[in-house]
Formats: C-alpha cells, sequence, structure tokens
C-alpha cells in the first residue's frame, strides 16, 4: 500500500514539473495562475500522500496550511487583475461616440468659483 502511495505521490510531482514548463511558455498571467493553483493542489496531495504512507500526521497539518495558503493566492490574484468579461458582454463593444452637435447633447456647463 505504501509504495502505491509513494508512486501517486511522484506522478503528482512529474505533473508539478510540467506546470513549470507551462509557466516559463505561459502566454498570459491566467495560465501562470493556473499553473500556480496546479502547484498547490499537486503539493496537498503529495504532502497527504506522504503523509499516510509514512504514518506522519503533521504533513496532514501542512497540506492544510498549504491548501488555505492557495486559497488566499487565488482571492489575491482576482483582486488585482479581475476577472475577465465575456465577450458578448457591453464592456466589450465599441463605445458610441456623442456628436458634440446632436441637438440632444448637453455639454457640461463652465463655471468659475472666484
Amino acid at each position: 500500500m505504501n509504495l502505491l502511495l509513494v508512486t501517486a505521490a511522484g506522478f503528482l510531482l512529474l505533473t508539478i514539473l510540467f506546470g513549470l514548463i507551462r509557466v516559463l511558455r505561459g502566454p498570459g498571467s491566467g495560465d501562470r495562475m493556473l499553473t500556480a493553483q496546479l502547484f498547490g493542489t499537486s503539493g496537498v496531495g503529495i504532502l497527504l500522500l506522504l503523509g499516510f504512507a509514512l504514518d506522519q500526521p503533521a504533513l496532514v497539518d501542512v497540506a492544510l496550511v498549504f491548501a488555505l495558503l492557495a486559497v488566499v493566492a487565488a482571492v489575491a490574484f482576482v483582486r488585482q487583475h479581475g476577472l475577465p468579461e465575456p465577450a458578448g458582454t457591453p464592456m466589450h463593444e465599441n463605445p458610441v461616440e456623442e456628436d458634440p452637435h446632436d441637438p440632444g447633447h448637453n455639454p457640461p456647463e463652465k463655471t468659475h468659483d472666484r
């Protein structure tokens, strides 16, 4: 049973290696953030598998802390970069420019507070 758990942990370590390649080649910050999430979940999985295989309950506690830190990192990324808007939203449509000669157009009044 322990050999199976260690083999699964090795496979997860291999996915982290492929994630590192994606970080180096990734075109955008979203790809890099998804890879960071891969590191977090794979790291938690590796720690849990090794904790059970080696009978070390402290590794389970460390995995829990890593899981919480991965959530904080994801929230920080979304707050920093925002969520992408779908292509059909008004944000991506061309803005309508107002015609200054349009009779319905009311330019802001200039006031002097002197």
